[in-house]
């Protein structure tokens, strides 16, 4: 029997999401029909370089949410996301 997944995402997985006016890091725990559900999760003001954000994490400037704290994004603003393998940022810069 084929098995038919409901989302793409990886739950645990660490990702870099670009929704339509923002971008964030942050380790998915839930996913719902409509959101997604993120810890340690930060707001990347400036990605700076892409390919060396999505690879490294190295970011120009950014603004981490409080330690644990569950942050919920819209699906339907997402553009892309990917997983990560960099540790998540939580130091503001």
């Amino acid at each position: 029997m084929i098995q038919v997944k409901k989302h793409p995402y990886e739950i645990g997985e660490n990702y870099f999401i670009r929704t339509i006016t923002h971008h964030y890091t942050g380790k998915l725990i839930e996913v719902y029909d409509n959101e997604l559900v993120l810890t340690d999760a930060a707001w990347i003001a400036d990605d700076g370089r892409f390919k060396d954000a999505v690879e490294s994490g190295t970011f120009s400037e950014l603004e981490p949410f409080p330690d644990s704290r569950r942050v919920v994004i819209g699906r339907g603003s997402i553009v892309d996301a990917c997983t990560v393998t960099f540790p998540l940022p939580r130091n503001q810069k």
